[in-house]
């Protein structure tokens, strides 16, 4: 039986999308990694301040170390179309990914 979701791939192999579903941002270290893999918008990095209140990033401060810490958030979760390349890239194990509910 195959998942409403699914794919038929050109081996006859069904495939199923596993769309970002959260991001542990306590493990992220910010390093990018899944935002340039991910071609699709989904992910934002923002930095930390001092409160621990998430502040938009300013082109320039991606190299500039001018807060708390970085990390990466889930911004336009619909625009994930299930590659699970972030999770694939990410190094410290951050993402976990669903297959979509009906």
């Amino acid at each position: 039986m195959s998942h409403p979701f699914s794919v038929i791939l050109p081996s006859g192999e069904a495939w199923i999308p596993h769309f970002v579903d959260s991001l542990d941002e306590q493990k992220c270290i910010g390093c990018g990694r899944c935002f340039r893999v991910c071609s699709r918008g989904v992910l934002q990095l923002l930095g930390i301040d001092e409160a621990g209140d998430h502040v938009p990033l300013d082109d320039d401060d991606e190299e500039e170390d001018e807060h708390e810490k970085k990390v990466m958030t889930i911004a336009h979760r619909g625009l994930c179309v299930g590659c699970t390349a972030c999770a694939k890239i990410c190094p410290k194990g951050c993402y976990t990914h669903a297959a979509a509910q009906v």
